[in-house]
């Protein structure tokens, strides 16, 4: 049987994680403390995914295998064993071969694998399913992802062998969500991820002034999309989700991804893009007018957003939750729809009636992090959650009015959202992305330049 145990680290910086050795090693000691020397914790590397015939979709590794181990490798299984007289971080891997290597190149292999990253001890990932069950031993509880649907029945039949072979003794009786553990820690972002999710944040930026650039009446929007794409891969980014390129009516399209029409003068363009850097997410939006010049109607309600969205941010401290956030958008949009007689009555009938959703039907923002909708509960104990120093969070309320007999025609096709990243510190709120323009007369004057 091919090991490597851990003899010394040579702690050097992983440069493809954008983190030290120091802080995988940190999360994971902080794991082992809260699953107990009871617990079993297994977490799988993401798999390849096939795009068509033998070519594979460009590998995006698990947040969670990523977030303990700092390992961007497919073919892993992280398992973290507290007392184990092998180590407390056990990790089976794929073992580096002539031929393989010839195709795919070098793969981290076991040595590097104990004296680079960390592992105590390194096994071949062929020999995972002989090694499981004295893993098992002793333990009450196996975390592990339960959505993933391969990995957990290999799990659970583990189990119940290992609990048939046990007659008495501890054995696992059950199989728990490692997101009951590593989803909460994920919640609040380090030194070193706060700084990780600035230069997402930035790359966004400078990808949306880019698009600014190229924005301009016959147009197609995946040119627009392009140019995001060739700023994200510029700064050695990736896209942290499919670029939304909306003209006009698409940009009442909530998830429109189409890309493929051009855009016409006097419209308006919306842009949801965000970078990736070492898999951390910025998640920005910015709606800005094709010809570099807001129509009247649309200026009016590009302000009725933009108040929204600063009403929502100021509502991002501690103590507050995503209801206080939410709450504080729709009372804005509401009163601004009012205003602008697309809606009619008493705002706070309106507002209880829910008579904003028909130009408002999403929420205000969601957790960011290494998912771009990032992991994490929005509540706790049965009640909202409140926020805490160190949670990130976008906001981004809209408006989108779509052609309709009652609406006037000003109104037709008009679908605005501003989104920014935000960070709960111990006062007020900091934007991530504060760079990009967002008032009218701001935006006017980036796109003329």
């Amino acid at each position: 049987m091919q090991c490597t145990r851990r003899g010394w680290n040579v702690g050097v910086k992983n440069t493809n994680t954008g983190h030290s050795p120091q802080e995988f090693a940190k999360r994971r000691r902080r794991v082992l403390r809260e699953i107990g020397r009871d617990s079993l914790l297994c977490v799988r590397a993401a798999p390849r995914r096939i795009y068509a015939g033998d070519v594979d979709y460009p590998y995006r590794q698990s947040s969670d295998f990523a977030y303990l181990t700092g390992l961007d490798e497919d073919a892993m299984v992280a398992v973290l064993a507290p007392g184990c007289e092998h180590g407390d971080y056990i990790l089976f891997c794929t073992p580096n071969d002539d031929t393989r290597t010839l195709w795919e190149g070098r793969r981290v292999g076991m040595r590097a694998a104990v004296r680079e990253h960390g592992a105590d001890l390194a096994l071949p990932l062929a020999d995972f399913a002989e090694w499981l069950p004295r893993l098992l031993a002793g333990r009450r509880r196996l975390y592990c992802d339960l959505q993933d649907a391969a990995h957990r029945d290999e799990l659970a039949a583990a189990c119940a062998g290992a609990l048939a072979a046990a007659r008495g003794a501890a054995a696992p009786r059950e199989l728990a969500d490692l997101s009951l553990v590593l989803h909460e820690m994920r919640l609040k972002k380090s030194p070193s991820e706060l700084r990780l999710m600035r230069r997402a944040a930035d790359i966004s930026v400078d990808a949306h002034r880019r698009a600014w650039r190229a924005c301009r009446p016959g147009v197609n929007e995946r040119e627009i999309a392009a140019e995001l794409l060739h700023e994200f891969h510029r700064h050695g980014a990736a896209a942290a989700y499919p670029p939304i390129v909306g003209g006009g009516a698409n940009a009442c399209v909530l998830h429109y991804t189409d890309n493929n029409a051009a855009l016409k003068d006097g419209d308006l363009l919306l842009i949801d893009a965000g970078a990736e850097v070492c898999l951390y997410a910025g998640d920005v939006t910015r709606t800005v007018p094709v010809n570099g010049r807001f129509r009247p109607a649309q200026r009016e309600l590009y302000e009725i957003v933009l108040q929204a969205q600063k009403k929502a941010i100021a509502a991002v401290v501690p103590g507050h939750t995503w209801k206080d956030v939410h709450a504080a958008a729709v009372a804005a949009l509401t009163r601004g729809l009012v205003a602008a007689g697309l809606l009619r009555g008493r705002v706070p009938s309106l507002i209880r009636k829910r008579a904003y959703t028909r130009f408002y039907m999403h929420g205000t923002g969601h957790w960011l992090g290494m998912n771009v909708h990032d992991a994490g509960d929005y509540a706790k104990d049965g009640r909202p959650r409140r926020f805490e120093p160190g949670m990130v969070l976008t906001v981004e309320p809209g408006l989108y009015v779509r052609r309709a007999r009652d609406v006037a025609r000003r109104w037709w096709n008009t679908g605005i959202r501003i989104e920014d990243d935000v960070l709960v510190t111990p006062r007020a709120p900091r934007v991530l992305s504060a760079a990009l323009p967002k008032e009218a007369a701001d935006i006017e004057a980036a796109m003329a330049q």
